[in-house]
């Protein structure tokens, strides 16, 4: 039976559909991911027109259909508007969305990951700490959330919680002295802010900084940990349709800036 209900969340990507509508997808706290019509989205002047953008974060009522949802009204708390002025920025919460948008699932409880998420586009506006550090995190953090994190308290080969100096992304974790299998050395600094990472509340998470070589560290972590456990990472592009452009993201190449970006 179709019914009117209210879901909490934030908007991860909208396309159009046909001449005068578009399609949202909800990262929302009731339902985890789901899809939903805006009729009418695309005419001049509409009221869904600043709501089916990415990274809208509200309320939102639905109308529940037989095998559908439409969008009937929303009430925006956030529309992180400052990332829409950055080009950069629009890069990294796009693809942070997409991200959020793989792993997550329709019925499922996925509370924690829309947390992250908004906690994350905060960070960006806020600019107070490095990009590529708020990329790390998040990347380490949402796959722990997933049920796909990384082992840093013990090595992966014996249990030993001492001399815990390699990383293997094989095996999912860190390795000690003894067992010395691992192809990426971790640095004491290193360990501990993996640890923070994994094991902090979502809340506590932007509030560090770190040194160049550590910073470094954990990008070679993550990105040879997601290179063997997330598929999704060897195909993600994002379209920058202003440039008629792909940006590959997940594979360590994304640093556009003004400079850079190809003419």
């Amino acid at each position: 039976m179709s019914q009117e209900i209210k879901v909490t969340g934030m908007v991860l990507q909208a396309g159009n559909i046909g001449e005068y509508d578009k399609r949202i997808v909800l990262l929302t706290k009731e339902r985890g991911r789901i899809s939903a019509f805006a009729r009418g989205a695309k005419k001049a002047p509409s009221q869904y027109a600043a709501v089916c953008q990415p990274f809208t974060f509200g309320e939102f009522s639905l109308y529940e259909g037989k095998n559908s949802f439409n969008l009937m009204w929303a009430g925006v708390e956030n529309y992180f508007d400052t990332l829409k002025k950055d080009l950069d920025l629009i890069y990294y919460a796009s693809y942070f969305c997409e991200l959020a948008s793989y792993l997550t699932r329709e019925n499922n409880d996925e509370l924690e990951i829309l947390k992250l998420l908004y906690q994350t586009l905060r960070a960006l506006e806020k600019k107070t700490i490095d990009i590529e550090l708020v990329r790390c995190i998040y990347e380490i953090k949402i796959l722990a959330l997933y049920g796909i994190g990384i082992e840093a308290s013990r090595c992966v080969k014996c249990g030993s919680r001492e001399d815990l100096i390699w990383f293997d992304a094989r095996e999912s974790g860190v390795v000690c002295n003894k067992c010395e299998h691992g192809k990426v050395k971790v640095s004491p600094a290193t360990l501990y802010t993996l640890q923070y990472i994994l094991y902090s509340s979502i809340e506590k998470l932007y509030t560090f900084k770190v040194s160049a070589d550590v910073l470094w560290e954990l990008k070679k972590i993550i990105r040879e940990y997601m290179r063997y456990h997330v598929s999704f990472c060897s195909i993600l592009v994002i379209k920058c349709t202003s440039l008629s452009r792909f940006w590959l993201i997940a594979k360590g190449r994304f640093q556009p800036t003004a400079s850079s970006l190809p003419p």
